[in-house]
């Protein structure tokens, strides 16, 4: 990698990191997707970038595109976290129930 498109990547890199610690409340997966996204995008448009001698450009390019997929995988993935919460407390409901109606079944068998 030249010195400049090096130069670019890790900027942009510690620009993202800094922004990220600032925050005064956790990020969420998505916040974090995104971040992760545009920092492997900036890195990877530098590289391919300065292969053709426009790291910048490339950095610029990749940086955006990469928040954008990341966050959007993410998202999906958050999505997915809710459903499966959400069939986590159907089990747990009809696990209570289940044990409820077989107090019930030994407490009537006991009469």
């Amino acid at each position: 990698m030249k010195p400049k498109a090096h130069l670019i990547a890790v900027s942009a890199l510690s620009l993202i990191i800094s922004l990220s610690m600032g925050c005064s409340e956790p990020l969420t997966k998505r916040e974090q997707g995104g971040l992760l996204g545009a920092g492997l995008g900036a890195g990877t448009g530098a590289i391919i970038g300065s292969t053709v001698g426009h790291a910048a450009v490339g950095a610029l390019i990749g940086g955006p595109i990469g928040l954008i997929g990341g966050a959007l995988i993410d998202a999906q993935l958050m999505g997915q976290d809710k459903k499966q919460q959400e069939q986590q407390r159907q089990i747990d409901q009809n696990r209570d129930e289940m044990e409820r109606l077989r107090n019930e079944n030994e407490r009537l068998r006991e009469r």
